[in-house]
């Protein structure tokens, strides 16, 4: 135990990487049967239903990365650095993070080709992710109390809820070039997730993961409020839902207000949910796959929509894709293992050189802050 006073070091919360490892099984279903699945099959009930399910897969990511954001500043904190220093570090990772979709828009090119330069310039998840840590590391910076910090974040969800669909009927935007743009609504060819409204799952999960990192509570009754507090918002969402909508033109499933706060509420929920599961069944396997979903995240969108897969895109019955999703995840895993293994042997068992060090230092930074 540490003594009174000593910087706590980072811990590791084996729920939140074993909820990252439920992301990470839905976003390879949520790939595989969109790449997959027959068309003729993309109307019947249990593909809609899978892919209301698929539609929960970033949000997790994004909401684990803001959790992750406050944990790894408040870790910081705690060894010794300041407010604005731990700022500082949240600002250099979400730039990482922003640099990193570039270099995988660049893979895709090299590998499947397409339409340059948008190709290049897609706006990804992890661009919505960089660029929302960027603007949550200024929100740590401006703010020096925990109540602040909930107040601050709670306010940048709700504004960029309620403004989506503002934005996505604006004409003001018009004037402004394509590809910065796409960041705010979605253009063909050149969107696949926008700021509006993906960033305020981050921004919340900010507000979470604050809440986690505060000592005071940091326990099972801090998880019960949590999941009071995202059980009410779900049900505020679901219930809203049955109301005359505020924004007559919004898609429900897209850039509705009331969607966004019930699966958020949805989100919340889950943290204290997984910290109850993991008492129950550790679930190591899952864990793995939410340590490394970075990595699967990186390969495997290639292999699903790529060409290696061209003779099955769009030409496997709905049963048969689910069967495919299946072994495509156990072969994932399997890659997981093979990379671990390597790396392990990669290593001196007694002998740990500075720059061994500077490399575990830094896979075990990005695992924290991973998608």
């Amino acid at each position: 135990m540490s003594a009174l006073g000593a910087p706590k070091p980072w811990r590791r919360r084996p729920y939140l990487d074993w909820l990252r490892g439920i992301a990470v099984l839905i976003m390879i279903e949520a790939h595989t049967l969109d790449s997959w699945t027959v068309l003729a099959d993309r109307q019947s009930p249990w593909y809609q239903n899978a892919i209301i399910l698929a539609g929960f897969g970033a949000p997790l990511f994004l909401f684990l990365a803001g959790i992750a954001l406050m944990l790894a500043a408040g870790s910081r904190i705690r060894k010794g650095m300041t407010r604005e220093q731990a700022a500082r570090a949240a600002f250099r990772r979400g730039a990482w993070v922003f640099l990193l979709a570039f270099l995988f828009r660049l893979q895709s090119f090299v590998l499947g080709g397409g339409q340059f330069p948008q190709s290049l310039l897609k706006v990804d998840i992890l661009n919505v992710m960089g660029v929302a840590m960027l603007a949550s590391s200024i929100g740590l910076a401006c703010t020096t109390t925990l109540k602040a910090r909930t107040w601050l974040f709670a306010g940048l969800t709700a504004l960029i809820a309620m403004l989506t669909p503002i934005i996505r009927e604006s004409s003001l935007l018009g004037v402004v070039p394509d590809p910065l743009e796409a960041y705010f609504r979605p253009l063909a060819g050149l969107t696949t997730f926008t700021l509006f409204p993906w960033a305020g799952f981050l921004t919340a999960g900010c507000i979470v993961g604050a809440w986690l990192d505060d000592p005071i509570g940091a326990d099972g009754s801090l998880h019960l409020r949590i999941a009071a507090v995202g059980g009410t918002i779900a049900v505020g969402g679901y219930l809203s839902s049955f109301l005359p909508p505020l924004f007559p033109h919004a898609s429900f499933w897209t850039s509705s207000p009331t969607f966004f706060f019930l699966r958020l509420g949805i989100l919340v929920v889950s943290v204290p949910t997984a910290f109850a599961l993991t008492r129950v069944w550790r679930g190591q396997w899952l864990e793995e796959f939410g340590k490394a979903s970075l990595f699967v995240y990186w390969v495997h969108v290639e292999l699903v929509y790529g060409v290696l897969s061209v003779p099955v895109h769009r030409r496997l019955p709905f049963g048969l894709a689910l069967a495919a999703f299946a072994m495509f995840t156990a072969a994932m895993f399997g890659l997981v293992r093979l990379k671990d293994l390597i790396a392990r042997r990669g290593r001196s068992p007694n002998v740990t050189t500075g720059g061994e060090a500077a490399a575990k230092s830094t896979i075990s930074a990005i695992s924290r802050n991973q998608t």
